[in-house]
């Protein structure tokens, strides 16, 4: 698979990253054998990019992934985590975690963005992993933080950067104007761009995306399916878009849009994740995989051709931006 360099940087990724994530049990238990089988399959279709999170979990997916990944060559695969959460004991559990993730709440989550809080964090992930390193660290969902990332926590990753400690560092969001705050003003290498350069929302052309290409930075691409109405060939009422039941109005578009797609030889699935491409600063696009059969699905998407014209032909009707760029096309860099 091939691989996309994090500009100005050493680290490079693979186009399709697998997001760990939904091995720390998102919305439902993850058998340990699965999550293991999945890496394992992700690894022999050629991903060698890896993310993590003490949020996923509160723990679990670093621990799965780690122990997953360990016996691997260390130089042949890139992973990343995250800081901004630290996970410390919880004085009032009630049984199960309230965030999302289907473990026990032994443990909970702390904001911190402090110098001290930033290298505890990075400490913690890797006695959980088991790892020697950590290629890329990103701040987590730092939206009520800015001051304190700006002044302290993006600081102390520069320095582990600088140190060669960590070989990237920026942050992920759900956001994209702050992410070009991020590009703009602070020493980020690369952003996490969640659910914001979609076939359904394009609104990173004003902003994270210029940003990128004016600063020469780098971007990785997740939630490409907006939560899920983009990851099925026929899109239909009830599914979700971005954590919401999807209005009728975006259902519709959806289903325009996967009209053309079919015309074209393709489907809405491989178009969603073919998009991002679109895009020179876009170097990955990560998805959750959570079972190997997941794998595979992804790894075929990913792989279909995907002719231009589709674009053209979106453009033309009013279903994407007029603004979106001409594809380069996987490989031809």
């Amino acid at each position: 698979m091939r691989l996309r360099k994090i500009q100005n940087t050493p680290v490079a990724v693979t186009e399709l990253g697998f997001g760990a994530s939904v091995i720390g049990n998102l919305y439902r238990v993850t058998p340990a054998d699965d999550a293991t089988a999945a890496v394992d399959a992700a690894w022999d279709a050629g991903i060698r990019y890896f993310d993590t999170a003490p949020h996923y979990g509160l723990g679990l997916s670093e621990l799965r992934l780690g122990a997953a990944l360990r016996h691997r060559p260390r130089d042949e695969y890139v992973i990343s985590s995250k800081v901004g959460r630290l996970l410390v004991p919880n004085e009032e559990p009630h049984g199960v975690d309230t965030e999302g993730f289907v473990v026990r709440d032994d443990l909970r989550r702390q904001w911190d963005f402090s110098r001290d809080g930033v290298l505890r964090s990075i400490e913690d992930t890797l006695e959980r992993t088991g790892l020697d390193r950590l290629d890329i660290v990103y701040l987590h969902d730092p939206d009520d933080h800015w001051r304190q990332v700006a002044e302290e926590a993006m600081p102390t990753l520069a320095e582990l950067r600088d140190q060669g400690v960590i070989g990237a560092i920026g942050a992920g969001m759900n956001q994209s104007a702050m992410l070009a705050r991020f590009l703009r003003e602070t020493a980020a290498d690369i952003v996490m761009l969640a659910g914001r350069y979609t076939l359904l929302d394009q609104s990173a052309l004003d902003d994270v995306l210029p940003a990128a290409q004016e600063h020469g930075k780098s971007v990785v691409a997740v939630g490409v399916f907006n939560s899920g109405l983009l990851s099925r060939d026929r899109p239909a009422e009830g599914m979700k878009y971005d954590y919401q039941d999807a209005p009728p109005e975006l259902v519709a578009r959806a289903l325009a849009i996967a009209e053309v797609c079919a015309t074209h030889g393709t489907t809405l699935p491989a178009a969603a994740m073919a998009f991002p491409h679109t895009h020179p600063s876009i170097i990955n696009v990560t998805l959750g995989m959570r079972t190997p059969e997941q794998v595979g699905r992804n790894v075929e998407l990913h792989d279909q051709h995907i002719p231009d014209g589709l674009w053209d032909d979106l453009r033309a009707q009013g279903l994407i931006r007029s603004d979106v760029p001409a594809e380069r096309g996987r490989g031809r860099e």
